[in-house]
């Protein structure tokens, strides 16, 4: 049974274009870009077309085109001078709205088709922060205001994943060339997300270090075999949602625990949304709290 979402909401249009309602409306009404159809009850619902449609216009509107110019063009127009647009600035609402098109649809070709172009003219880095990230973000929005199944959320995710993943392997050919550091990163126990820690790995190699990347759910003990095996190993993980609020501090100190009966030279690196629980005033002094993946990559 094919279950993609084929009909939405005007508030869908609003989360996923970024233009209120109320300009939707205005618009509908004044300019007829628009054509929804209307329940039982009178209620608007929009093809997955309009959709399309109306990403397209909020592209040519946030590049300056007035709303009455855009009016005017045909329906086969729209998508020409959108295309027109984006191969002369390479614009980033155009790659978002292209990789939000391809999440809906399921569609992996336009998915690579887009990062490609992206590729052409962009390091993978720079997709990443400018790109992914806001991509990312946006959602985790969507999926919170229903606008999104968590299904479209994860083929996108896992598709960002592979492109970091292909990137990391091209450089690790290399052997790292600063040897003062081994970066350790991990996930902690039940800690299954892990796309943020992938790039950071990604940035680690990048920036020369070698990394050991043991991925998710490791239990605590497990990292004592780290301590033994290297000098000065730098730990990183990213807690999303464990350790819970109420053992994060014990996680902590359990941590602290483990790097003074080692002995060992020990850094551990955090970040992600539990961290908001921390007192910093009484962190261990091996440990260390960061607000973004890009304040981390700057730390490199």
């Amino acid at each position: 049974m094919n279950n993609v979402k084929k009909l939405f909401s005007i508030k869908d249009l609003e989360n996923l274009s970024g233009i209120k309602a109320h300009t939707i409306r205005i618009w509908e009404k004044r300019y007829n870009l628009l054509s929804p159809d209307r329940t039982d009850t009178n209620i608007r619902t929009y093809s997955l077309a309009s959709l399309q449609k109306l990403l397209n216009i909020t592209m040519l509107y946030n590049n300056g085109y007035k709303i009455s110019k855009i009016a005017k063009l045909s329906e086969k127009d729209i998508p020409i001078v959108v295309r027109d647009l984006a191969s002369k600035n390479s614009s980033k609402s155009q790659a978002l709205n292209s990789f939000k098109m391809a999440m809906m649809n399921f569609d992996q070709t336009l998915f690579f088709k887009t990062y490609d172009d992206l590729l052409a003219v962009n390091s993978f880095h720079d997709i990443f922060f400018e790109i992914f990230i806001p991509l990312l973000n946006e959602m985790g929005m969507l999926w919170q205001t229903d606008s999104i199944t968590p299904v479209n959320e994860h083929f996108i995710t896992e598709l960002i994943k592979q492109k970091i993943l292909i990137n990391t392997e091209k450089l690790q050919q290399n052997e790292p060339t600063k040897k003062e550091k081994v970066f350790v990163p991990y996930l902690p126990e039940n800690e299954i997300h892990d796309i943020g820690l992938l790039y950071i790995n990604y940035e680690i190699v990048r920036s020369g270090y070698k990394s050991i990347y043991l991925g998710q759910t490791v239990p605590l003990e497990n990292l004592r075999v780290l301590m033994k095996y290297f000098d000065n190993v730098y730990f990183v993980s990213y807690f999303t949602v464990v350790p819970t609020k109420e053992k994060i501090s014990r996680y902590l100190q359990d941590f602290e625990e483990l790097v003074r009966e080692e002995n060992a030279n020990v850094q551990l690196w955090l970040l992600g949304h539990q961290t908001q629980y921390l007192d910093l005033k009484t962190l261990p002094s091996c440990v260390r709290t960061f607000k973004s993946i890009p304040e981390v990559a700057k730390e490199l």
